[in-house]
């Protein structure tokens, strides 16, 4: 077939430039979605220019026009082939209620590995307190922890005054930072292939099974769970979301026999990375706030039913969250997607 090539390019350009126009909004903004018309205008756009495309192949003297269509038609295959969820452009809510649990479900086993690791802690933190009580001093990295567990109930329970008066806020953002630092640190300790974060989760599940059963012996139950439960319920999960952060990046960086590079591993995970990173920082945040304005406080000041049912009502809501939360949100992404 024969053309005149700058006739064709003149006549062709505008529906190249609008297709152009087009892909530039769509990728500025990612969270656009077009009407049916539009749709149907950027499907006839692409056809055509992948027509266009085809033509000018048959010229050797238009390298430059053949670049920029291939270029263009790559977008366009794209953008029309695209299967990621979009994301939500200063949407926190919806983030939040479906990305951040969404995510969380995705890498699922990874939470389930380190649960196991902080268990095995805690069931070895007991049967060393059990075996070996005067091994508490070295076990237990907290002075408080150390001394008898009913002489500190017993002083807890007759403070006449607010220990805390004045102090809440820097309490709490003391307790906010230590946590998140120490998040961050099991994440980052996934870069030794994750044995450091198991190290970290069965570590810090030594000291919580240690704590436990030494208060469970000396018969303060009720005053453990009402002390631990409001803000545990929350800070241990996120600590072990945290360890699930540094399996994920574990995995990546060593591939598990994916023909892929180390770099497009990476890219891969970084986006789930730093969305469950900001979840936890999210539940440290409100964990501190539950530690500094309401766990510290016992009896007479506040009943222990009240404190425990408050850490129990916690711990279903957010199983709840995680199990059930952005669920259906997946259809009705696909439904309206472009």
């Amino acid at each position: 077939m024969i053309i005149d090539l700058q006739k064709f390019i003149t006549e062709e350009r505008p529906y190249w430039n609008e297709l152009e126009s087009v892909l530039d909004r769509l990728e500025k903004r990612p969270e656009l979605k077009l009407s049916l018309s539009r749709l149907e205008r950027f499907h006839y756009l692409y056809q055509r220019t992948s027509g266009s495309l085809a033509k000018i192949k048959t010229f050797a003297s238009e390298p430059n026009t053949r670049t920029f269509l291939e270029s263009l038609v790559a977008r366009a295959y794209g953008e029309i082939h695209e299967t990621r969820e979009r994301p939500h452009r200063l949407a926190p809510l919806h983030w939040f209620f479906v990305t951040f649990p969404q995510t969380f479900r995705k890498h699922v086993h990874a939470f389930w590995i380190c649960l196991a690791a902080m268990l095995v802690g805690s069931a070895f933190g007991g049967f060393v307190i059990i075996a070996d009580p005067a091994s508490k001093d070295v076990l237990l990295p907290f002075g408080h922890l150390q001394g008898d567990p009913s002489d500190r109930v017993a002083r807890e329970e007759t403070v006449n005054e607010d220990r805390l008066a004045g102090a809440k806020t820097s309490f709490s953002s003391r307790l906010m930072t230590h946590n998140t630092k120490v998040a961050i640190f099991t994440l980052a300790l996934g870069l030794t292939w994750g044995i450091g974060t198991l190290i970290m989760l069965f570590y810090n599940g030594v000291i919580l099974g240690a704590v436990a059963l030494d208060y469970v012996l000396a018969g303060e139950t009720t005053f453990l769970l009402g002390w631990l439960l409001p803000h545990g319920a929350i800070e241990i999960p996120a600590i072990i979301l945290a360890g699930q952060c540094g399996l994920v990046l574990a995995g990546a960086l060593i591939g598990w026999g994916k023909p892929i590079s180390l770099k497009m591993r990476f890219r891969k995970i970084s986006a789930d990375l730093v969305t469950l990173i900001f979840g936890i920082a999210v539940m440290l945040t409100w964990a501190g706030i539950i530690e500094a304005f309401f766990s510290q406080y016992h009896e007479p000041v506040l009943p222990y039913e009240v404190k425990i049912g408050f850490g129990v009502l916690e711990l279903i809501l957010l199983v709840l969250f995680f199990t059930k939360s952005g669920k259906g949100a997946g259809s009705s992404k696909a439904q309206g997607s472009r």
